[in-house]
């Protein structure tokens, strides 16, 4: 257990410590400019660089072991992390060096983040655990890091500031880069190269690799819609997380320790939800399922803060919405998992995932100028009627069917696409996955 042990406490820390940074760096922004506009700015020059370094690098890291691109690149965050507080105290951080460090912060989280992602098979295998129950954990690590994250920041930023947010995700980096070089064997992540190799194969170069993931999935067109329905809801997701929720916590006066309780209740609702997911989902219609917890987890998290309420209503709202946002990933990990063949999943995944993700750099940016223009409550009210429109209307499509009618043949695509362990270096994981079209939801 204890490749899977350590690689999923690895995810667990690094992710609190970004969910941290993601209420201390608005805030921050925030309060030393006093800018919505440039508040969008920093999150679009952060994900900008997470989302177009986490697409490259997929051949990159299956060439030169996920264990190295991960634990390297979380010591890279941690420094630059930690720089900022400290060029900030120093008197040494204006507007523009600010951008710089959080453009390089993405560009280092992006292949971090995929680097742990694809090593879940194989931990899974080395550990003997079954490779469902493996992604299970994994999506309970996730949303508990979406739970703990948030709360424990919006407590961090109203009690010690801001920059005590970042000295604690500069702390996470770090601890996550010492676990998984301590906890995990050396050479993980290179199973695919190995096996090749050890047969005395030619190795396929890097935009070959590229080339053979984005054919295939050209080719998928529920993928291809699962990944530009879920690109434009993540969109509206990063404008809310990033940009509106903290003007909306500043505005009423409820502080960024409201920001923390209503995140934080929507994560440990998704939590809830996934586990839900996990016992009834393969007894229910995936399509009906899945637009349900759209239809809870979209637009009411836009129109509940474009309301007079309490901070109560607020967070009851946002757990209701959590709930139904549990459903919507595990329905996704089936259906890539099922249509996707084993050998591609490395480079159809990592190459979905980021497209599902191009929209999130633009969200804070574009929330940023509406405000700015227009005022918070119309740009909430925009947002949530374009989610409920987005969503419904893309669940008119043919290909949606597929979703259910996937499910039939899944045990036989599973067997014909099953690797042979017999192969030199090969383990019976297959090579590295991650899912394509990830939801982001907080």
């Amino acid at each position: 257990m204890r490749p899977l042990a350590g690689l999923l406490a690895a995810v667990a820390v690094s992710q609190t410590g970004t969910r941290v940074s993601a209420i201390a760096l608005p805030w921050f922004v925030l309060v030393t400019t006093g800018s919505a506009a440039q508040t969008g700015l920093v999150a679009f020059c952060e994900m900008a660089p997470y989302v177009l370094v986490k697409a490259l690098t997929g051949p990159l890291v299956d060439r030169a072991g996920a264990r190295v691109i991960s634990w390297s690149t979380d010591v890279v965050s941690a420094l630059v992390v930690a720089a900022v507080p400290a060029l900030h105290a120093l008197g040494l951080l204006d507007f523009r060096l600010l951008l710089v460090m959080v453009a390089v912060i993405g560009a280092a989280r992006g292949p971090g983040d995929l680097a742990k992602e694809v090593m879940i098979p194989e931990a899974a295998a080395r550990s003997a655990v079954p490779i469902e129950r493996a992604t299970g954990l994994l999506g309970v690590v996730e949303r508990l890091a979406s739970t703990v994250g948030p709360g424990a920041g919006g407590v961090l930023v109203a009690v010690l500031g801001p920059l005590a947010g970042l000295l604690v995700n500069a702390a996470t980096f770090a601890l996550g880069s010492v676990i998984v070089a301590l906890a995990l064997p050396r050479g993980m992540g290179r199973a695919d190269d190995a096996a090749g190799a050890a047969a005395g194969e030619p190795q396929p170069g890097y935009w070959r690799r590229f080339a053979e993931g984005f054919a295939y999935l050209r080719g998928q067109p529920l993928l291809l819609t699962i990944i530009c329905t879920v690109g434009f809801t993540n969109f509206l997701d990063a404008a809310r997380i990033s940009v509106l929720l903290p003007i909306w916590a500043r505005e009423t006066g409820h502080g960024p320790s409201a920001v923390g309780s209503v995140t934080a209740a929507a994560g440990l609702a998704a939590v809830a939800g996934s586990l839900v997911a996990a016992v009834v989902a393969h007894r229910m219609r995936r399509r009906l399922l899945f637009f349900a917890g759209f239809l809870l987890s979209g637009a009411p998290r836009f129109v509940i803060l474009a309301l007079d309420v309490p901070v109560w209503a607020v967070v009851a709202v946002y757990a209701v919405s959590g709930f139904g946002g549990g459903f919507l990933n595990p329905i996704l990990g089936a259906v890539v998992w099922e249509r996707i063949p084993r050998r591609l999943l490395g480079r159809v995944g990592a190459l979905g995932d980021s497209l599902a993700w191009a929209g999130i750099p633009l969200g804070g940016l574009v929330a940023g100028a509406a405000v700015a223009w227009a005022g918070l409550v119309p740009v909430l009210a925009v947002g949530g009627a374009a989610y409920f429109l987005a969503t419904n209307l893309a669940g008119l499509r043919r290909e949606w069917r597929e979703m259910d009618r996937e499910r039939e043949d899944a045990p036989k695509r599973r067997r014909e696409d099953a690797p042979d362990p017999e192969k030199a270096g090969e383990s019976p994981a297959g090579p590295p996955a991650e899912r394509a079209g990830r939801v982001e939801q907080a």
